[in-house]
Formats: structure tokens, C-alpha cells, sequence
């Protein structure tokens, strides 16, 4: 049952005829849908419907059972409502313009600011050109594990998780020539799939979230470079955090909005209140749950910068500062540079590691490149970060193909048992020759090395592996 005040503002704002489509769209079943890792698996699922603005992203017959799929927690692909997928279509619209569409031809920066749990990073990645390095990061610290976990799989190296307050990326200085902030709202457009999002809903609550939303914008705003992007979505239906909140931000802040082309049969609505652009995704309209956004260009001609360099003079064996690259040369492939924290290894491109010092020093940084590993007295324990990124060099490890039942018990954190002639020390195990991580053979028995945080914990073992038809890259 639909909050009575909630009806009788949206049937005002939308006209009959849309509410009553919202409504027959509002009883439906919320359709499946994925969204492919184009780095691990070819971007191509035979026999199920694509989602028409995002070449990644594909709507499935039914719901498999995600949990206990090692493809999903392999990282090949992530499960993503189709609405929010549109940040797919809009970036790639908007790199031209920010001259970032050509790979490596220059060092952009871009800015995922309220990414928990990964769905638009992860998106956000897969369309960035190389060259480009993505921060992604959450404000809440136990949604900032989750993103971690999410990026991790993602498995590209390009990429910074800090776990930040928008006013904390202010005071650091950083400038970005793209933020994406889907900001907290109300949460209207996950009525279908949540029914705490009913529960909760209220008059009250709609007003602090268009205030909390533009307090967010004010405080970000001055790290959007000007001629910068920002990108402004919402899972709500109302005008206050929607259409209101937009304009607020291109009257008060200083943007014009930009148009994106879209196509009739996508079946997306434009505003419901003035006439500047954007795009609602209206349930029995558009198949997806409600999602609304609007692009604006920052005003002003500023010619981009490149990112932050460091002096090279550092004074002895600092925390973060480079250490011999010997791990990140045998264990990777391209140019790396290693950098210690807190006794965790990390292996950080070499184009962006002047960048990555000072960020480390002015952010709090749970995430960066490629984990290598912890250092337990001499050894180095390598990180499940390793075992996932599209950097791994498969030939540094002997490597273990489980079976589906196996690969299971290994995401549980339960004992797999190795074959006999399998090499004593670390050895990288996979499903269908996709990495899921490190055990430790020890000889008369291996230690699983997934982490604790991340483990299965149901007990239930399905019958057989998911029906989900990826594809794997054989690489």
C-alpha cells in the first residue's frame, strides 16, 4: 500500500495518465538484470534481451541463484537495476566534450562520490577511456567495505576507494573533471523492491533529503573543474530532489545543463516540472526501477590539469613511499610502482603514483590499484586483490581449477583439498580458469586465504552451477 500523501502528490505531479502507469508498473515483478565486466568476460550473453542504452547490460528470464555463482564473485559481472545503467550512455556522451574519448590521450579525473555499493563505479569504469583514474567513494564506513569488496572484483587497476566526506575532498584540493554524485534521496524508485523503502517514506523526510542533497553539491562543488561535468541522479519520484534540486544547482552554483540524445523507444520521460533536460525512468514506462537524471556543465573556460605532482626528494623510507618493485614486476603486468600502508603491500600505476602519495595523505584511502599482499614476519601474503585484477600475470602461481562444488566450499572459506602434485606455497585457485583467490598449500593440507568478510554464509549447495551464461575471455 502506497503512503496516501506519497499518491497524492505524485498523481499531481505526473498527470493521470503517467501515475496509472507507475502504478500497473509499481504491482509488476522488478525485472533481473546484469551488467557484463568487459575486461573479464566478452561482452555478449546469447538468448536474453539487452538493455538498450547500455551495451553491457542484459535483462535475464529469471533470477538465478547470484550467491552461489563463483563467476559473480570472480567479477564478471555485477547485478544492476537497467535504470541506473544509463550512467553508461551519459558518460560516454559527455567524454567528447571534456576531451577524454581517446585512450591515454590524456590523464582525466573522475569522481564517483557517493558509490556504495559499486553499481556506478563499476559502470563508471567499464566506459572511462585508459588514462583516465576513477576515485570512488563512500561516506559511510561499513558501505565503504562493501564498495571495496565490489571494486576489488571489478578488478581494474585504475581506480582509488576512499571512504570521505564530500567537504573532506574540498579541504585536499582535488579537482575533477567529472563527478557522479548519486545522492541519498527519499527512495521512491525502490517501492517494487523494497518495501522498508514504504515503511520509511514520509513528508518529512523528502525535505531533508533535498536539503542533505544540495548541501552534498555545495560542498563538492568546488572540486568540478570549470567546463567539469557533473552528473546528479536520484532513485525518487518528486520534483524537490529531482527537478528543483537541478535548477537550484544551475541558478545558484553556476551550470548549464546538457542535453544527451536519446531514443523514442527507450520509453524515457523528460522533466515533469520547467523545461530543462533530463531523464525520469518511470516503471510500466521504462523497464527498470524509478531513477531520475540531469547532466550540467560547470561554467567558466579553464584549461584542464593534469594530476598533482609530487617533489621526487623524499627523505629516507617513508610510509607509502615506493619500495623495490620486485612483487609488482614478477606478480604483474604493465608499469608499477609499490608502496607500503600499514603493512599492507599495494602495487599503484606508475602514472598516477605521484598523485596517489598526496592523496594517501589527505584522504582516507581503503582501496588503491592492486593489493599485493600483507607482510606477515617475511612473507608476503597475497591479497585477494592480486588473485582478481585484470594485471595478474597467470604464470606467477601454479594454478588450481576447482570444480563447481569446490569453488563453492572456497568462497565459504571452507578447506578445499588440492591435488596431490600441486607445488607447495601459494597457489591461485579458479572456477572455469577464472581466479577467485590464494590458498597456502602446506602439503598435507591448504589454508584458504579468502577473506573472512567476504565469505558465503549460507550452507545451501545447489545442485549444479549457475545457468548464467558468461562467457569467459580465455587470457
Amino acid at each position: 500500500m502506497l503512503p496516501v500523501d506519497f499518491t497524492a502528490y505524485t498523481r499531481q505531479l505526473m498527470g493521470a495518465e503517467l501515475y496509472s502507469q507507475l502504478e500497473q508498473g509499481l504491482a509488476e515483478e522488478a525485472p533481473v538484470s546484469v551488467r557484463l565486466n568487459p575486461f573479464k568476460v566478452s561482452p555478449h550473453l546469447d538468448g536474453v534481451e539487452a538493455v538498450p542504452w547500455c551495451s553491457m547490460g542484459y535483462y535475464l528470464n529469471g533470477r538465478p541463484a547470484f550467491t552461489f555463482d563463483p563467476f559473480l564473485h570472480a567479477g564478471l559481472y555485477y547485478v544492476q537495476e537497467a535504470s541506473s545503467m544509463f550512467v553508461c550512455e551519459a558518460v560516454r556522451q559527455c567524454l567528447p566534450m571534456l576531451g577524454l574519448e581517446q585512450e591515454g590521450a590524456s590523464h582525466g579525473q573522475v569522481l564517483d562520490l557517493c558509490a556504495a555499493p559499486g553499481g556506478k563505479s563499476t559502470a563508471l569504469r567499464s566506459v572511462l577511456p585508459y588514462g583516465a583514474l576513477l576515485f570512488s567513494n563512500e561516506p559511510v564506513k561499513t558501505r565503504a567495505s562493501v564498495l571495496k569488496e565490489n571494486i576489488i572484483k571489478f578488478g581494474h587497476p585504475d581506480t582509488i576507494v576512499t571512504n570521505n566526506f564530500p567537504r573532506d575532498y574540498q579541504r585536499a584540493g582535488l579537482s575533477f573533471d567529472m563527478i557522479v554524485a548519486d545522492v541519498p534521496c527519499s527512495g521512491e524508485g525502490m517501492f517494487r523492491k523494497d518495501a522498508g523503502a514504504i515503511a520509511e517514506w514520509s513528508p518529512g523526510n523528502v525535505e531533508k533529503c533535498w536539503q542533505l542533497q544540495r548541501s552534498i553539491i555545495e560542498d563538492i562543488w568546488p572540486c568540478l573543474r570549470a567546463g567539469g561535468v557533473l552528473i546528479y541522479s536520484t532513485c525518487t519520484f518528486n520534483a524537490h530532489e529531482d527537478e528543483e534540486n537541478v535548477a537550484w544547482i544551475a541558478t545558484t552554483l553556476g551550470a548549464d545543463f546538457v542535453e544527451l540524445k536519446t531514443r523514442p523507444e527507450w520509453n524515457i520521460t523528460g522533466p515533469l516540472t520547467g523545461s530543462s533536460p533530463c531523464y525520469r525512468f518511470i516503471p510500466g514506462r521504462t523497464r527498470g526501477e524509478g531513477f531520475f537524471m540531469a547532466v550540467l556543465r560547470k561554467r567558466g573556460d579553464n584549461p584542464r590539469r593534469g594530476p598533482v605532482a609530487l617533489s621526487s626528494k623524499r627523505k629516507g623510507r617513508q610510509q607509502g613511499a615506493p619500495s623495490r618493485n620486485e612483487h609488482a614486476a614478477l606478480w604483474l603486468d604493465g608499469d608499477f610502482v609499490e608502496a607500503e600502508d600499514r603493512g599492507c603491500l599495494r602495487a599503484i600505476p606508475a602514472w598516477w603514483q605521484p598523485l596517489y602519495s598526496r592523496v594517501r595523505e589527505l584522504l582516507h584511502v581503503v582501496h588503491a590499484g592492486v593489493g599485493l599482499g600483507m607482510m606477515k614476519g617475511r612473507d608476503l601474503i597475497p591479497d585477494a586483490s592480486l588473485a582478481l585484477s585484470t594485471a595478474l600475470k597467470r604464470s606467477a602461481f601454479p594454478q588450481v581449477d576447482l570444480t563447481y562444488a569446490d569453488a563453492v566450499r572456497f568462497l565459504r572459506k571452507e578447506a578445499v583439498a588440492l591435488p596431490a602434485d600441486t607445488p607447495r606455497g601459494f597457489v591461485l585457485v579458479s572456477y572455469r580458469q577464472q581466479p577467485l583467490g590464494f590458498e597456502k598449500n602446506i602439503g598435507n593440507r591448504a589454508n584458504n586465504l579468502y577473506p573472512q568478510e567476504w565469505k558465503i554464509k549460507s550452507t545451501h549447495l545447489p545442485d549444479s552451477a549457475s545457468s548464467l551464461p558468461c562467457r569467459p575471455i580465455t587470457r
